[in-house]
């Protein structure tokens, strides 16, 4: 596999469709780190995804393809996004938010039992290299309204309609 040497280990990536747009899936090292959508916030240059090399790939694009098919409520792979370790404790915590529900970002504060860092909290969550399969997007406002998403908030509200209608429940 063709490789491009990064600080933080050897980079591929490749695209995939998706109903939400093209996305973009980058390994270090063969284990995914990061799954960007088309004018996401916060994307990297693309100079730091490495070489395009759609070997590799296959688990996590078919993962992804039962998802949008609702076929699939949970991702079973290995991943290894980089952040602080602020953001990786906000990262684990939005694994753990069950398919078809949401929290609020002070309620994601306090699973951390940190209660009043819900701003620290909706910055990592907007930094998650990780989309779809680490679900910030099961992240809203306090009143429950679609507030920021890196993808943007069309985005966000297909992908919680989509949880919605397979899971059966009322998510706003």
């Amino acid at each position: 596999m063709s490789t491009a040497a990064t600080p933080d280990g050897r980079r591929t990536h490749t695209v995939v469709d998706s109903p939400i747009g093209a996305l973009t899936l980058v390994a270090t090292d063969g284990v995914l780190a990061g799954v960007y959508m088309e004018e996401h916030r916060h994307r990297p240059d693309g100079d730091t995804f490495g070489t395009r090399d759609d070997t590799g790939f296959d688990m996590v694009a078919q993962q992804l393809a039962e998802y949008f098919a609702g076929r699939r409520t949970d991702f079973d792979l290995p991943l290894a996004p980089h952040g602080t370790p602020f953001q990786q404790q906000v990262w684990a915590q939005l694994r753990a938010i069950p398919y078809g529900e949401t929290v609020s970002y002070g309620e994601l504060a306090a699973r951390m039992g940190r209660p009043s860092a819900s701003r620290a909290v909706g910055l990592a969550n907007g930094r998650n290299p990780i989309s779809v399969i680490v679900p910030c997007h099961r992240v809203v406002g306090s009143a429950g309204g679609l507030t920021g998403y890196a993808g943007g908030v069309e985005r966000k509200r297909t992908l919680l309609d989509l949880e919605r209608r397979v899971s059966g429940r009322a998510l706003l």
